[in-house]
């Protein structure tokens, strides 16, 4: 935790990580749910899982861009 100086900062870091497990945890529980209804191919099974999946890639990227945000100002700063 040498990024992170005070509290809240650490908590910070600690927050969006747990976001992304979060996410992935909502991922598989629609992935899930969408092959407990069927294994036949449908569009919108299709794109549950694909919004899913994004959304687990989008709360990584705010993970990465927060951690290497704080990176950043540490070294810079």
């Amino acid at each position: 935790f040498w990024i992170g100086d005070t509290a809240p900062e650490r908590v910070i870091l600690l927050a969006v990580l747990l976001i992304v497990l979060v996410v992935e945890l909502l991922n598989s529980a629609v992935e899930s749910v969408v092959d407990r209804i069927g294994e036949d191919y449908h569009i919108l099974s299709g794109r549950a899982k694909d919004q899913g999946s994004a959304a687990v890639f989008l709360s990584f990227s705010m993970a990465i861009l927060v951690w290497v945000g704080f990176i950043i100002s540490k070294v810079a700063g």
